[in-house]
């Protein structure tokens, strides 16, 4: 399991290089799935092109990159040929009500279960979380993102508190569940 669930996407240097690390490949190579599903207003749609550019920056080659707007679901199958899957921030409901209407809800949890990389921002985070009905489940905690004080930096314990905080510097990086968690940034 390799999931990293942040509430601005990249921002840091450290949650970009965590991010490099995870992948576990040279990133001219990485096919990059780019959900902006949740990005249903104004201003979650100014936030997409710096999504992209996250992506870019690491080095994914735009070629590599498919933009996927979840108006019809995708089996394991083709989600299996991406090797990062990039969930955007908006509205978290909607997001769920897309993931879960379209039967993607089914091959995202199998391709985390059998080592894809996922990265979530804002909404794409919260979905894994206990926020919302009818969420993903992964944390059975709530997540608040973009908050002024965070978790601090390090090893987070199982099982978790009841809320979890990010700020816009930090991540909650899930490998191996539950031995592998940890919060970088800050």
């Amino acid at each position: 399991m390799r999931v990293l669930l942040t509430s601005a996407g990249l921002e840091t240097e450290e949650i970009k290089n965590h991010f490099i690390s995870m992948l576990g490949k040279d990133t001219s190579s990485v096919k990059a799935l780019f959900i902006p599903t949740a990005a249903i207003d104004a201003e979650a749609v100014k936030v997409l092109p710096k999504c992209m550019n996250d992506l870019i920056k690491c080095g994914i080659q735009n070629k590599n990159i498919k933009v996927y707007d979840l108006h019809i679901g995708m089996d394991m199958e083709e989600l299996g040929q991406y090797d990062v899957v990039y969930l955007c921030g908006g509205s978290t409901k909607y997001l769920l009500e897309r993931i879960n209407e379209t039967g993607f809800r089914a091959a995202l949890l199998k391709y985390i279960g059998t080592n894809g990389l996922v990265i979530g921002v804002s909404a794409g985070s919260i979905i894994f979380a206990n926020n919302l009905p009818d969420n993903l489940a992964l944390i059975d905690t709530k997540l608040d993102v973009h908050c002024a004080e965070g978790e601090k930096k390090g090893k987070v314990s199982f099982p978790f508190k009841d809320k979890m905080r990010l700020t816009d510097t930090c991540a909650l990086s899930i490998r191996n569940f539950p031995d592998e968690l940890e919060i970088i940034g800050q």
